[in-house]
């Protein structure tokens, strides 16, 4: 290896409208999606039969046929075939982490560009059959003689062929969704309704005034006559949202509804990243820089809050780098839910949980709301889980570049208890 650490540049992202799933892109398929995506970034950044040093792709959701689903994508955006392409999951955190594969190869010279992304759609749901029937027609398949086939024909319970399975939400190991976890988050920490449906109503705002003022013009492509998100409801109103019924603990103690978490959402994202050497050689203009990234992940079978790892993963980013929470102009906080945004923010200016949990003496502090997510979030313009990532990171790079400079901190929160951060300098 040759030239460590060097600077990382963020080129920019280019994605696709996020649609709530089963809407506009439904008999999509979620190849398309992706390919979607990066063939606006192709066309963003005139790389038409370039040839990419490394590209890093990502999905939760796919078909056991798709074992190449990233090389297909690549295959099918105009990039020269010859761009080597590698798979990449970690739920949630799956294109911010593909930005940091990529980044990390950048920084210590293996490579000079790249591509992260991601994708994800429900409304492309891989339906399976159960296990016992496949090990049945597995045993059909493999049997030696007629009499042996025949006589487990008869013993396979055929109609399981009409119980078939749906990728699941639900956390394995609890039985319980991101939703029901966050009920349980906002009761430990005191969140009520009215501060959730403020944040979600904020969101929603920002993000139509950002639409508006045309900040989306050069980040968001038409894709299958879309042309922007369309879960955006810049008309509605902190009362409104008030009439919307709880939606996962449905008694009167229930806080969480549709209006104030992220909705079920397809779409896809990505975003280009090279040396500065090359950026300046192939006259790229830099938006920003991505300095740092962290990953971290919570016990939460054993009680701890399944969508709080970011408060380590930022805590461990701050320490490394020599920041505190305040040295940031801006703030891109994934919003899966209003309430797990809130129990954050919270939690960061607790004194006990920066003595319990992240091994300091006192708390991270409060932190400038109006700075948070000052473009819209992911409550307003949807959480396609695998886009996240990259979509929260171009957003970071182009504010600070019209803001002519400044610091970022990014935090995404994930299932399976895990979060990932990062930090974009300008």
């Amino acid at each position: 290896m040759n030239n460590l650490n060097r600077k990382v540049a963020i080129i920019g992202g280019a994605r696709i409208p996020f649609t709530k799933s089963f809407t506009h892109y439904t008999r999509v398929s979620n190849n398309s999606l992706m390919t979607g995506a990066l063939k606006a970034l192709v066309k963003k950044y005139n790389l038409e039969g370039k040839k990419i040093d490394e590209i890093a792709l990502g999905t939760l959701i796919h078909y056991s046929t798709d074992w190449n689903w990233a090389r297909e994508n690549v295959l099918s955006s105009g990039l020269d075939p010859h761009s080597p392409v590698h798979f990449i999951s970690r739920a949630c955190g799956t294109s911010l982490d593909a930005a940091n594969t990529i980044a990390m190869k950048i920084a210590t010279g293996q490579i000079d560009i790249g591509i992260a992304g991601g994708s994800d759609t429900n409304s492309d749901t891989p339906l399976t059959i159960r296990q016992s029937l496949a090990w049945d027609l597995m045993d059909i398949r493999n049997a030696k003689t007629t009499g042996k086939r025949l006589q487990q024909i008869f013993k396979t319970k055929w109609f399981d062929f009409f119980k078939l399975l749906y990728p699941s939400v639900y956390e394995p190991r609890t039985k319980m969704s991101m939703g029901d976890h966050t009920e349980l988050t906002v009761k430990k920490w005191g969140i009520n309704r009215i501060e959730q449906d403020e944040l979600a109503y904020l969101s929603h705002h920002k993000a139509q005034k950002a639409y508006e003022d045309g900040f989306y013009d050069d980040l968001v492509y038409e894709f299958n006559g879309i042309k922007k998100d369309s879960i955006i409801r810049g008309n509605t109103s902190i009362e409104k949202l008030s009439t919307l019924k709880p939606a996962f603990d449905k008694s009167d103690s229930g806080t969480l509804t549709a209006g104030n978490s992220s909705a079920f959402t397809d779409g896809a994202s990505t975003i280009l990243l090279t040396s500065e050497e090359y950026a300046k050689e192939h006259n790229l203009e830099i938006e920003a820089n991505l300095i740092d990234i962290q990953n971290a992940a919570f016990d939460y079978v054993n009680g701890e809050d399944l969508l709080l790892a970011p408060t380590v993963a930022v805590s461990n980013l701050l320490k490394r780098n020599n920041l505190t929470l305040q040295d940031f102009d801006f703030y891109e906080i994934h919003e899966a839910f209003s309430g797990q945004v809130l129990a954050t923010l919270k939690a960061w200016e607790s004194d006990d949980f920066a003595r319990n949990v992240l091994n300091r003496d006192k708390a991270l502090g409060a932190i400038d709301r109006t700075k948070i997510n000052t473009k819209g979030g992911s409550t307003a313009m949807g959480h396609p889980f695998s886009a996240t990532g990259t979509r929260v990171l171009a957003n970071a790079a182009k504010i600070i570049k019209e803001n002519g400079g400044g610091r970022c901190l990014v935090s995404v929160c994930t299932a399976g208890g895990m979060g990932t951060a990062a930090i974009v300098e300008g």
